[in-house]
């Protein structure tokens, strides 16, 4: 008779990281060297970890948290070549995902169309994509919206003045964002401290 592990006591990672994933770490490191968070002297590979950390604590598999850690690499980093790129060296699934996660696919970055018209995109976009997208996605969302709140309190809501919005827009973003999750059904360990957050976000930044 097989004996049934005890879940209290599993001491087994839901997913074995390949060298694959140490691949991707190494290859968005160089995409984005020199890049920093918006307005800090944070290193952006920073963001790029966080997000894929939170990928892997829920629940998601080595596709998911590699294209967590390349998620922006085609936004801010080249565009369609640069997807090209990603599905040859991590192949057609992470590229869909960073496709998904995309609200811009021009290769200039400074060319992007104005930030409302992207948002509103994207949120609509996001009722028709994959639950892969929406996994990466919510967990990016989160670590933006933590890392802000986090400026907030430490620094006041003048620190929102770095962004390319009013804070009032910014708190719209991030609300319309958690319905959409909510709606596609978004892992509880995504969604229920996004909910928190956003509470807080909207409260702070509503009347700015």
């Amino acid at each position: 008779m097989t004996q049934q592990k005890n879940s209290e006591f599993e001491t087994e990672p839901n997913v074995r990281l390949s060298p694959r994933y140490f691949e991707a770490v190494a290859y968005a490191s160089g995409l984005h060297a020199g890049q920093t968070r918006k307005g800090t002297t944070i290193p952006y590979v920073a963001h790029l970890l966080g997000v894929s950390s939170l990928v892997l604590e829920a629940s998601g598999d080595e596709d998911q948290a590699i294209a967590a850690l390349l998620h922006d690499a085609a936004e801010d980093c080249g565009g369609e070549p640069r997807l090209v790129e990603i599905e040859e060296m991590f192949g057609p699934r992470v590229a869909s995902i960073v496709r998904g996660c995309s609200d811009s696919l021009v290769e200039d970055p400074t060319v992007k169309a104005p930030w409302r018209e992207r948002k509103e995109e994207y949120i609509a976009h996001l009722q028709g994509v994959s639950v892969d997208v929406i996994l990466v996605s919510c967990a990016d969302k989160l670590h933006n919206a933590r890392s802000l709140w986090t400026d907030i309190q430490r620094d006041g809501v003048g620190t929102i003045e770095r962004f390319n919005a009013p804070g009032s827009e910014i708190a719209w973003h991030y609300s319309a964002l958690l319905a959409a999750f909510e709606l596609r059904g978004a892992p509880a360990d995504l969604v229920i401290p996004l909910r928190e957050v956003v509470l807080n976000l909207s409260t702070a930044l509503d009347d700015l």
